[in-house]
C-alpha cells in the first residue's frame, strides 16, 4: 500500500462527519437567532474541523495501539484504523500527525480571532486537546473507565456546536443552550454505537466501553433508546414550532432508528454485517436529525432576514 493510501486509512474520512455536522448545528443555531453568517468564518470553521476529526483519529490509534491489536475484526466505524498493528505506518509517524494537526486547530482559531474579532476562539482549539488527553491517555484514560460516552458527549454534542454558534456569532448566550440538550444525547449514543463492533477487543483489553459493560444487546437498545429521546426533544433546538412540526421534522430520523431496531436481536459484533449495519442506521438517524434541524434552522434564519 502507498503511503498516501495509509494516511487516507488513518484518517478514517467517515469520521468526519462527527465533527462536521455539530460545528454546521452550531452556525445554524448561530444563525437562526442572530442572522449571523460569515463564509469566512464557515471557511475558517471547515479547516478547524477537518484538523479537529484528524487529531482525534491520529491520537486515538496511538492510545489504542494494545487494544487494536487484539481486534481480529475490522469495521468502518470501531477499532481505529489499524494502521499501526499492519505495520503501515509507525507509531512515531501518526504522533507527528497528531502535532501538525494540533497545530492547524490552533491556527484556524487564531486566523478567527485576529481577522474575525472573535478573541476567545484560540481556546476553544484547547478543548479537544483535553478531551482526547482524557478520553484516551494516562492518568484518566476514561474510555477505559467506562466515562468514554459523557466524554464524547460532552465534545460533539456541548463543544463543538459551541464553538460553531461563537465563530459565527461572536459571543455566547443562554439561546445557544437548550439545542445542546438533544446534541448531547445523540453524541452519547454515538459513543456507544461505536463500541459495538469492538465489543470482543475492548473486552480481552479490559476497556470498559458501554457495550462491555452492559451487554451489547442492551447498548443496542439504550443507543435507540437514546437516539428516539433526542428526537423527540426537537422543541428545544426551534422552540417556536409545534410539536406536530417537529415530529414531521423528525420522522426521517425516528424512521432510520427503527429500522435498526429490526436488528437489534442480530447485530453482535461476530455478525459484523449485521453490526456495521445496525451502527450505519441507527447512527445515521443521529447525523441525520441534527443535518434536518439545522436546515430548518437556516430556513428560519433567511425568512427572519427577508421579513427586517
Amino acid at each position: 500500500m502507498s503511503n498516501v493510501a495509509s494516511w487516507i486509512q488513518a484518517a478514517r474520512p467517515l469520521a468526519q462527519v462527527n465533527i462536521a455536522v455539530p460545528l454546521l448545528f452550531g452556525q445554524a443555531v448561530a444563525f437562526a437567532r442572530y442572522g449571523a453568517f460569515d463564509p469566512l468564518v464557515f471557511a475558517a470553521v471547515a479547516v478547524y474541523g477537518l484538523a479537529v476529526h484528524l487529531f482525534i483519529v491520529f491520537a486515538n490509534d496511538v492510545a489504542d495501539e494494545e487494544a487494536d491489536r487484539l481486534n481480529s475484526g475490522r469495521s468502518r466505524f470501531g477499532g481505529g484504523s489499524r494502521v499501526l498493528s499492519e505495520g503501515k505506518l509507525r507509531r512515531r509517524d501518526l504522533q507527528q500527525g497528531a502535532l501538525l494537526m494540533a497545530a492547524t486547530m490552533f491556527s484556524a482559531t487564531l486566523f478567527l480571532a485576529v481577522h474575525g474579532g472573535r478573541p476567545w476562539m484560540p481556546l476553544w482549539s484547547l478543548a479537544p486537546l483535553a478531551l482526547v488527553w482524557a478520553y484516551s491517555f494516562k492518568p484518566l484514560r476514561l474510555a477505559y473507565r467506562g466515562y468514554g460516552e459523557i466524554v464524547q458527549g460532552i465534545g460533539v454534542g456541548v463543544v463543538l456546536p459551541l464553538t460553531g454558534f461563537y465563530a459565527q456569532a461572536g459571543d455566547l448566550s443562554l439561546t445557544a443552550l437548550p439545542p445542546l440538550a438533544p446534541a448531547f444525547i445523540l453524541g452519547v449514543a454515538g459513543n456507544i454505537l461505536t463500541s459495538l463492533p469492538d465489543h470482543p477487543a475492548d473486552e480481552a483489553a479490559g476497556k470498559r466501553s458501554y457495550s462491555v459493560r452492559f451487554g451489547p444487546w442492551q447498548a443496542r437498545r439504550h443507543a435507540i433508546e437514546l437516539t428516539l429521546f433526542a428526537a423527540v426533544l426537537g422543541h428545544l433546538v426551534i422552540p417556536d414550532f409545534s410539536r406536530a412540526l417537529d415530529l414531521v421534522f423528525a420522522a426521517p430520523a425516528i424512521t432510520l432508528a427503527i429500522l435498526g431496531a429490526r436488528l437489534l436481536g442480530s447485530a453482535d459484533a461476530n455478525n459484523a454485517d449485521e453490526c456495521e449495519r445496525f451502527v450505519m442506521l441507527v447512527g445515521g438517524a443521529g447525523h441525520l436529525l441534527l443535518l434536518v434541524w439545522s436546515i430548518a434552522l437556516v430556513a428560519i434564519g433567511l425568512a427572519l432576514g427577508a421579513s427586517l
